[in-house]
């Protein structure tokens, strides 16, 4: 079982590190009100008072309501500077200017306008862009490229989902972002469980202990191997 006190510690520091090395004024992430940009920007916090975080809604209407809510309840608790940058309105223009597209690419948009935003503001005021994703999601893929699963640093890519949950309960998380379901809020109704087939709880069995059930294993190293490009850097050519 893990040190939670001493992980804190470890990662806090990870971040000290990080920012002086680049020169860095602060932290920029996206709080969207979930239990990832929750545990991280918790610890950005720690790490620097320059530490701030951006609401983006976009579409869906539990991001004007419910993770909206939860996004303000963690900035309150831990003093985290709040901007909202609302990005329905730039989503539709895109779609209109692009055409017609299939759903996972309309999916897409949301992640990779929020990382363009966040980069926006890193840039303007000299951030580092903190990333949110954690291992269980990293490992299945299940993440935008070049949308959520982009940054400058990660200070939970280590973590599991239990983990990043039980890093929470250790800071003392506001309780309502700790019960609820775990969604990318990309549209209404979904929840990370449903849509990927299988539960975090299976996926880090695998990951921790190595084993799961059988019909989850085949689920979770499908999806894997299919993502394999996601966790690579571009691929470039190098000459003769």
């Amino acid at each position: 079982m893990r040190d939670w006190a001493h992980e804190v510690e470890l990662r806090v520091q990870f971040i000290r590190d990080v920012l002086a090395q680049a020169g860095a004024a602060g932290v920029v992430f996206g709080n969207s009100g979930g239990k990832d940009c929750a545990l991280v920007g918790m610890l950005c916090k720690l790490a620097c008072d320059n530490t701030v975080g951006v609401i983006m809604p976009c579409n869906s209407a539990r991001n004007y309501t419910s993770d909206k809510s939860d996004a303000l309840t963690l900035a309150q608790q831990c003093g985290i500077d709040t901007r909202e940058v609302e990005l329905s309105d730039t989503r539709v223009q895109l779609l209109a200017a692009i055409g017609e597209l299939p759903p996972a690419a309309v999916n897409n948009l949301a992640p990779r306008l929020r990382m363009t935003t966040l980069y926006a503001i890193a840039a303007a005021e000299n951030l580092l862009v903190a990333g949110t994703s954690n291992r269980s999601e990293r490992h299945m893929g299940y993440f935008t490229k070049w949308g959520d699963g982009t940054c400058d640093f990660n200070p939970i890519a280590d973590l599991t989902v239990a983990e990043v949950y039980a890093c929470l309960r250790h800071l003392n998380a506001p309780a309502q972002i700790i019960v609820k379901a775990p969604s990318a809020g990309l549209f209404e109704g979904q929840t990370d469980e449903a849509e990927m087939g299988v539960s975090y709880a299976s996926i880090d069995a695998l990951l921790l202990t190595g084993s799961t059930n059988e019909h989850d294993a085949a689920i979770i190293d499908r999806a894997h191997r299919a993502t394999a490009h996601k966790r690579q850097p571009p691929v470039m050519y190098e000459g003769e």
